[in-house]
């Protein structure tokens, strides 16, 4: 992402506070302030703009995310192509599996959910609809990452880092690496209990005519219940299918 020459500090700051808001599930003043650089007073005054335009809502003494950013993320996501060609052939994919199935893309080094569907067994996760996840710790992710150069790959792990999320989490760039090329060649990836603890989850890309990836999707459901067999085989077979689906209605169409 560019770094604008001359921010515009206070939307810059309106911005910060709207995230911490989030990232706390809602939040108080003195809360905010603290991880602002700025006083209560300057962060009061950024609260009650927000709120007098209704993205924000005050709960007692407390913020929360107000649903006017729900209009414009709802607008955001459906302008995005792969949204729409994906949408449809998602839902088929829950149904199939019985599971959870996603639709990630990459924004600023980040994955952003932008469309689930949930199957007849789908396990409830702490994913939704705009979530922002790590990519190196996911199926999802890492699908993404495996069809993008190499050197676009380093800058993204140089800005985000590799968090560890759980034990099995990945955080040697060589062994997330020598993953990626496994993933080319095997054209599918695993997530075993990378991201969540009990979670496994089996990912396809979806690409463009070159082969760089535009978005990912994936099948998501606990280790108690899945078989080797259906990890391996059933799985990386109906996200394959699927991907390939999108991709020609999106390539071609």
């Amino acid at each position: 992402m560019t770094e604008p020459k001359h921010p515009v500090r206070t939307v810059d700051r309106a911005m910060e506070i709207v995230e911490i808001i989030q990232e706390l599930d809602g939040a108080g003043v003195s809360e905010i302030a603290e991880q602002v650089d700025i006083g209560k007073s300057a962060v009061h005054n950024h609260l009650n703009t927000l709120v007098n335009r209704e993205y924000l809502v005050k709960e007692g003494d407390e913020y929360q995310i107000g649903l006017s950013f729900l209009g414009l993320g709802a607008y955001a996501r459906d302008r995005t192509q792969i949204y729409e060609t994906a949408r449809s052939e998602i839902d088929k994919l829950a149904n199939e599996t019985g599971e959870l199935a996603n639709l990630l893309v990459e924004k600023n080094g980040t994955g952003i959910y932008l469309y689930q569907a949930q199957g007849q067994n789908a396990v409830e996760l702490d994913t939704h609809e705009g979530k922002q996840v790590s990519l190196h710790c996911t199926a999802l992710g890492k699908s993404i990452l495996a069809y993008r150069p190499r050197d676009e790959v380093t800058e993204i792990l140089d800005k985000h880092g590799m968090p560890k999320m759980t034990e099995q989490t990945i955080t040697d760039r060589d062994q997330l690496f020598n993953e990626l090329d496994q993933i080319r060649q095997q054209k599918y990836a695993v997530d075993n209990e990378e991201r969540l603890a009990g979670l496994c989850c089996v990912s396809a890309p979806i690409t463009t005519g070159e082969e760089r990836s535009i978005g990912a999707i994936s099948v998501a459901c606990p280790v108690h219940r899945i078989s080797e067999e259906r990890f391996y085989e059933e799985l990386p077979d109906a996200v394959l299918g699927t991907a390939n689906v999108i991709e020609l209605e999106h390539n071609y169409s």
